[in-house]
């Protein structure tokens, strides 16, 4: 895709995350991916991120991405797929080369490896990235990877195909900053941990939509909740979040990784055989997936 194609997908509706399934072994299953892939594809997603955060992208060999984007674009039809990619500059810009060539829509550019830079090293790293390809790039602003609005505005000015800016900060005051001064240059998406939590203050702050994890297991109740606040149903939403999203928040907030570990969970109850996550994250105890599987069934 063109990466203005991309940037009006980023922007047309709800995104999501899948999760990786792994085997017995330990190994990438590509079975279950496609069939829970094929099963999304199905619920109207304007794009899907695989091997992103929720897909366990710091958990895998750089060399596993391609083949889990390859087996994304076998199962996703229409729907655009994106690529996680990350890690040290020189590790991204060969990752991201990889990806585009096993047809990757576009790029997510996660946080970089551990250490904190400065807003030079954060710009350099970015462009590298964007450089090396012609699809479209999101920057993903979180942790050590914090950007300042005038290193996106630099950013914009030098490389044409980044289309994207994912917030996973909370800091709604320098987010809106960067809305205000890039317009429409970019495709603004919330990025925060259950990211229906903050969807409205970052609405407000001229965010188009954000990327929802639960789609992976609840599609039809993350797509009724992203209609209700477009359309300004906050009785509607205020409703969902108490019966589901708070109770999900408290199951989440057990356990650092849960985030991830508890949206695997719902993905096997969902029916589809994903495996546990990887370490350094665990999965959830067999006594909270039965609170999850009983915060899922008010909604069934």
């Amino acid at each position: 895709m063109h990466p203005n194609e991309v940037k009006a997908a980023l922007g047309a509706g709800l995104l999501s995350f899948p999760v990786t399934p792994f085997g017995p072994d330990g190994a990438f299953n590509p079975a279950p991916y496609e069939a829970h892939i094929s099963w999304l594809s199905g619920f109207g997603a304007s794009a899907l991120f695989a091997a992103g955060g929720t897909g366990e992208f710091f958990s895998l060999d750089p060399s596993e991405v391609p083949q889990i984007i390859t087996r994304a674009k076998a199962a996703a039809g229409s729907t655009p797929i994106v690529s996680g990619c990350g890690y040290g500059t020189a590790t991204a810009v060969s990752l991201a080369k990889a990806v585009e060539k096993a047809g990757a829509d576009g790029i997510l550019l996660l946080p970089h490896y551990l250490i904190d830079a400065p807003q030079e090293g954060l710009l350099a790293h970015a462009k590298a990235v964007c450089d090396a390809v012609g699809i479209g790039v999101m920057i993903y602003n979180r942790d050590n990877a914090r950007y300042a609005p005038d290193t996106v505005a630099r950013l914009c000015d030098a490389c044409p195909n980044l289309v994207g800016f994912k917030d996973g900060s909370g800091d709604i005051g320098t987010v809106r900053q960067i809305t205000a001064k890039m317009g429409d240059r970019l495709t603004y998406l919330g990025g925060m941990p259950t990211a229906e939590l903050f969807a409205e203050a970052y609405l407000g702050a001229g965010f188009t939509t954000y990327s929802s994890a639960v789609f992976n297991f609840v599609p039809g109740l993350a797509m009724e909740f992203y209609a209700a606040l477009r359309a300004g149903e906050r009785d509607k939403t205020t409703a969902i979040l108490e019966s589901f999203f708070y109770p999900f928040m408290t199951l989440r907030d057990r356990s650092k990784g849960y985030a991830v570990s508890a949206i695997k969970a719902g993905v096997r109850l969902a029916g589809y055989d994903v495996g546990p996550v990887r370490a350094p994250l665990t999965d959830l105890t067999g006594e909270e997936e039965a609170m999850l599987a009983e915060i899922v069934a008010r909604h069934s």
